[in-house]
């Protein structure tokens, strides 16, 4: 008889969880996919919270300082124009950031923010 013993090879990881397709769909689901609002035109952000929500239950768009408009025009044309009676509202949350200036010894900068919460009408 020989004595062998086990040795793990450490380069070897452990498996994985595996996840269902149940599971990560479910997911997410309760995860809001977030659109940040910048420099392009308002129809181009439309249409990705169109397809956000053609995927998933809420889609949140943020954006600060000057695109604050922006995100509020893609919010309404979004639930008035292209998914009407399909999607409200659920939540807006407004903030402020500070940002900190480039030059040495200025105050830092405060820029509002907002967040609009889309959700697919129940």
């Amino acid at each position: 008889m020989s004595d062998e013993t086990k040795v793990e090879d450490p380069k070897k990881k452990t498996p994985a969880k595996k996840t269902t397709a149940k599971t990560t769909a479910k997911a997410n689901a309760t995860q809001s996919q977030i659109i940040y609002i910048g420099k392009k035109n308002t129809i181009s952000y439309v249409l990705v919270a169109v397809t956000i929500l053609n995927k998933s239950d809420q889609c949140s768009i943020q954006a600060r300082g000057r695109q604050i408009s922006k995100a509020v025009d893609v919010a309404e044309i979004t639930r008035r124009k292209f998914l009407a009676d399909m999607v409200e509202v659920s939540e807006v949350l407004i903030s402020s950031e500070e940002i900190k200036a480039d030059e040495v010894g200025s105050p830092p900068k405060t820029v509002s923010t907002i967040e609009i919460i889309l959700k697919k009408a129940s």
